[in-house]
C-alpha cells in the first residue's frame, strides 16, 4: 500500500504547489477538500491544511472536522491552516495592522525542532495573510519569528501538530523544501520510494487487475497525456487496447496525418477518424466558450460511442485525465472552485455503457512527462506542448468557421515552426495563437485594410496550475509579425500577450 500525505484544501491559490513540492521529495500526496475527508487507512502518514482566501474570522470560514486526525497524526498548518489551529482550540487571531504579504526573514529559529532542522537563522519566507496570530492557547509554543510576526510558527506541545504563517510551497520561502522534507520524511516517517519506475510498476500491475482481458478503447488527442495513458495501457493489456484518433476540424496544421503515423510507429494500434464538417457544422454560429467546450465534449462522446460499437466487447475508455484537470473540475464550497469545465472530466453518459479507466488522473504534467520517459515514449512526443482539448475551437474568439480555422492554422504553424527553428521551443511550455473578434486598420502597399488581428501567446509553466508570460526575443518576435502578415491572407496585426496566470488563464477562452 503506498503511503501518502493528505492536503486538506481550503481553497488557497497554493495548495496544488504544496503537492507538487511533496512529490518532488519522491513522496505520494493527495489533495481532498476540507469537507470531504478521505477514509483514514494506514497508508495515511500525516495531513496538511492549506492556505484559504478566507479569514478564521469569518461567518462562513471553513471548519475541518479534525477529530480523529489531531494527535493521532502528525498534522501541519500553513497559514490558514495554521490560524485554524490557534484560532479555535484556544487562542486568538486578529486583523493585521497591515496586510502581512511578501518576504520576510525567520529571525529567530528554534534550531531544535524537528520541523526547522538544519534551517538557518534569517532564511527568507513568503507571507501572505491578512490576519494575525495574536495570542497562542496555552499548550503552544512559538518556535520561529519574523520581525512583524512573532508566532511565525509554532508546535503543540506532547503532539505532532505544527503551525507556519508563511508558505513553504513557494520558490521565494528560499528554504521551504527542507522544511517540507522535515515534516514528511523526519516526522511523519514517509519512505521516498514514489519514483516514476515506481509508478508504472505499481500502475501497470492494477490495470492488470481492474481490467483482465476486457477490452479498453481510448481517445487519443495527440498530446503528452493521452499518449503516456495509451503506453502504460499497452504494457498492461496489449492488443486489448483500441485507440482511436479523432479529427475534429480544429487540430494543428497537418497534425492529424503526422500524430497518426507517430502513434502507429509507437506500435499502437489505432485508428483514424475523420469528423472534420461534422464538428464543424455543430460549432456554426456558436460563440459562447463554454457552449464550444461542451458541443466539442459531447460530439466527441457521439464520435467514440459510433466506434466503440464497430468494436467487439468493449468495456472500457480510457482517457488521459491528469490532476489539474481534476481539481480545477472539483466544486466544492470554498475550494478549487471551477473556473472552467474538462471535457475528458466527469466520466460518460449512461447510454455509452462504458466504464472509465484513467491511468494518470493523480498526476501534474511534469510528472506524466517523468512516467513517459522512463517508458522510453519518444522525447518528440514528450516534449510536445500542451494543446486544449477542444483545439482551436476556443482560440478562436467569437463563431468558428472554415475560414477562421483556415487563418489560425497557418499562423500558428508560422509561430510554432518560429519557435523550433530558433531554439525556443523547448524553453516554452506552452504557445499558441488566438483570433481576436475585432478588425484593425492597416496598409499594404498603397491600399487601405481593415483585417484581422491575431494576438500570441506563450508562457512558463511546469504544470499549468500557475504561468508566467515568456520573455520572447524581440528580434524573433518582430520577424514572427512580419511573416504571419506577409503570408497569411486576412491579418494585418499580430499582438504578444504578456500576462500571467493569475490573474490570466493560459488559454483566452
Amino acid at each position: 500500500m503506498q503511503e501518502k500525505i493528505i492536503i486538506l484544501d481550503f481553497g488557497s491559490q497554493y495548495t496544488q504547489l504544496i503537492a507538487r513540492r511533496i512529490r518532488e521529495l519522491n513522496v505520494y500526496c493527495e489533495i481532498h477538500p476540507y469537507n470531504n475527508l478521505p477514509e483514514r487507512d494506514e497508508s495515511i502518514k500525516g495531513y496538511i491544511l492549506s492556505g484559504s482566501p478566507f479569514s478564521v474570522r469569518d461567518k462562513q470560514a471553513p471548519m475541518p472536522n479534525l477529530s480523529g486526525i489531531k494527535k493521532a497524526f502528525p498534522l501541519l498548518g500553513v497559514c490558514y491552516g495554521a490560524q485554524h489551529l490557534a484560532h479555535n482550540y484556544g487562542g486568538e487571531v486578529l486583523p493585521s495592522k497591515y496586510r502581512e504579504y511578501g518576504r520576510a526573514n525567520l529571525q529567530f529559529i528554534d534550531i531544535k525542532n524537528e520541523l526547522l532542522k538544519n534551517i538557518t537563522i534569517n532564511t527568507q519566507v513568503w507571507m501572505s495573510h491578512g490576519d494575525t496570530i495574536a495570542k497562542l492557547p496555552d499548550n503552544y509554543y512559538i518556535i520561529a519569528s519574523t520581525n512583524d510576526v512573532k508566532a511565525g510558527a509554532f508546535k503543540i506541545e506532547g503532539e505532532q501538530s505544527y503551525g507556519i504563517q508563511f508558505h513553504p510551497e513557494v520558490y521565494h520561502t528560499t528554504e521551504g523544501k527542507q522544511i517540507l522534507q522535515n515534516f514528511v520524511v523526519d516526522i511523519c516517517k514517509c519512505q521516498q520510494n514514489w519514483t516514476p519506475a515506481s509508478f508504472v510498476e505499481s500502475t501497470v500491475a492494477e490495470l492488470k487487475k481492474k481490467l483482465g482481458n476486457d477490452k479498453v478503447v481510448l481517445g487519443l488527442s495527440g498530446g503528452v497525456d493521452s499518449s503516456v495513458a495509451a503506453v502504460l495501457l499497452k504494457k498492461a493489456i496489449g492488443n486489448n487496447l483500441q485507440a482511436i484518433f479523432v479529427d475534429n476540424g480544429l487540430l494543428r496544421y497537418k497534425e492529424y496525418e503526422e500524430v497518426l503515423e507517430t502513434y502507429k510507429k509507437i506500435g499502437l494500434n489505432v485508428i483514424g477518424v475523420d469528423a472534420k464538417e461534422r464538428f464543424l457544422k455543430k460549432l456554426a454560429g456558436i460563440s459562447e466558450p463554454e457552449e464550444k467546450r461542451k458541443i466539442i465534449g459531447g460530439e466527441f462522446i457521439e464520435v467514440f460511442d459510433e466506434e466503440a460499437h464497430k468494436l467487439k466487447n468493449v468495456k472500457w475508455l480510457a482517457q488521459g485525465t491528469i490532476y489539474p484537470d481534476v481539481i480545477e473540475s472539483i466544486s466544492v464550497k470554498g475550494p478549487s472552485a471551477t473556473i472552467k469545465s474538462h471535457h475528458n472530466v466527469g466520466g460518460l453518459p449512461d447510454f455509452m455503457k462504458l466504464k472509465v479507466v484513467e491511468p494518470l488522473r493523480l498526476l501534474f504534467k511534469d510528472e506524466v512527462r517523468r512516467i513517459g520517459r522512463a517508458m522510453k515514449i519518444p522525447d518528440f512526443v514528450l516534449d510536445r506542448h500542451p494543446f486544449p482539448g477542444p483545439g482551436l475551437a476556443i482560440r478562436i474568439l467569437g463563431d468558428i468557421t472554415h475560414e477562421k480555422v483556415q487563418i489560425l492554422q497557418e499562423v500558428d504553424h508560422i509561430f510554432i515552426s518560429g519557435l523550433k527553428e530558433n531554439g525556443l521551443y523547448d524553453k516554452v511550455w506552452q504557445a499558441g495563437a488566438m483570433l481576436l473578434p475585432v478588425q484593425s486598420v492597416g496598409v499594404m502597399g498603397d491600399e487601405r485594410t481593415y483585417e484581422r488581428v491575431v494576438a500570441l501567446r506563450a508562457v512558463g509553466s511546469t504544470d499549468g496550475m500557475t504561468a508566467d508570460w515568456s520573455h520572447l526575443p524581440y528580434e524573433f518576435l518582430a520577424t514572427i509579425s512580419n511573416k504571419i502578415i506577409n503570408n497569411v491572407k486576412g491579418i494585418n496585426r499580430v499582438v504578444y500577450d504578456i500576462s500571467s496566470k493569475p490573474p490570466a488563464t493560459i488559454e483566452w477562452e
